[in-house]
């Protein structure tokens, strides 16, 4: 889930819960083996699939990785990239693609480094979760697909990844539609403690700094996700069907390593590669984006969030805030595909 750019406290953990392998930065992990593209098994067994009135399951080697996405709409249209967050899959945007693609944009919706049919191209790549690494596979990514410039939208991790992306790559992004606002992470921000009642709500980030939370997550990642998703959106009355649909992209072989990784880094548990240092400066020093946006909060939205007030300063281009009622929680994309669709559609004519 999200973290806005908030203080945050150390948090201390045993030798043996940050132990990481030789020769890499401390909390990232290798894995034995490079797994092909295209195999990844859901909770079934089966090969991850998606539905035709939502796109077509496309794959293409970009950066460290081989990004399995979906592509809707025509070829030529106005491009448009759409990233998920945690513990969520391309399936928060399985209504919203085809809302776009009738309009006529292009849609390219990403599984996420450790998500879905996405693999590492190496087995020697550490298995990193931290902001900047997500973000350079997102430029990566439309590189890869030669797209020069591309209106970019996110909930969650997705968001603070879109936002990296329009605050350091502009000229790469027409412009921006963020859930929660502006979430990039400072860890030396992360830092300072919060009262006792905001830090409860971040229990789960605790758990992951521990072994025990990741083999805690390793062998119940289903009910974990279930349960974050139903403290998130406390109104959403998701079934089974759609659980399962997005659980499916949780069993790839990275995706422990990745979560993990990404909440130990935020609270400087772990470190990053240094190869990020430079794109992690820029992020850290807070920086104001000036490209075309529109930000969405939902009025049920039991994840820590910002308010909206805390971040309008970080916005200094066209910019407009729109609140959901209604019962909208933290996964806003899926529980009002129509209204995060028509912000996009808005937010091309500022």
């Amino acid at each position: 889930m999200t973290e806005a750019f908030l203080p945050r406290r150390r948090f201390l953990i045993s030798a043996a819960s940050a132990a990481t392998a030789v020769a890499l930065p401390t909390g990232l992990s290798r894995a034995a083996t490079a797994a092909p593209a295209g195999d990844t098994p859901g909770a079934s067994g089966s090969p991850l699939t998606v539905s035709p009135a939502f796109g077509v399951l496309k794959e293409i080697d970009a950066g460290d990785l081989r990004v399995g996405y979906v592509e809707a709409g025509p070829a030529d249209g106005p491009p448009v990239l759409l990233l998920h967050g945690w513990p969520y899959d391309v399936h928060t945007y399985e209504a919203v693609a085809p809302l776009l693609a009738a309009a006529g944009h292009r849609v390219i919706v990403p599984y996420a480094r450790g998500y879905g049919t996405t693999r590492f191209l190496s087995a020697g790549t550490p298995r990193n979760g931290q902001q900047g690494a997500l973000a350079s596979d997102a430029i990566a990514l439309l590189d890869a697909l030669r797209i020069p410039k591309a209106l970019v939208a996110g909930c969650d991790w997705g968001a603070r990844t879109a936002g990296i992306l329009a605050a350091l790559w502009p000229e790469r992004c027409e412009a921006l539609v963020s859930v929660s606002g502006y979430l990039l992470v400072s860890r030396q921000v992360n830092q300072q403690p919060l009262p006792p009642a905001a830090e409860l709500q971040w229990w789960y980030q605790y758990y992951f700094a521990t072994e025990r939370g990741r083999l805690g997550y390793q062998q119940h990642r289903e009910a974990f996700a279930r349960l974050i998703w139903q403290l998130a959106s406390p109104q959403w009355r998701f079934d089974d069907a759609t659980f399962a649909r997005s659980a499916a992209a949780f069993f790839n072989p990275d995706h422990v390593d990745i979560v993990v990784h990404n909440y130990r880094w935020r609270l400087g548990l772990a470190e990053g590669e240094p190869r990020f240092d430079a794109i992690e400066a820029r992020i850290g020093a807070a920086p104001v984006i000036g490209i075309p946006t529109i930000t969405l909060e939902g009025d049920a939205n039991g994840a820590p969030h910002p308010s909206p007030a805390a971040y309008r300063p970080k916005f200094s281009g066209h910019y407009e805030h729109r609140d959901l009622r209604g019962g909208i929680g933290h996964n806003l994309p899926q529980e009002a595909p129509k209204a995060f669709a028509q912000a996009i559609l808005d937010v091309r004519r500022f």
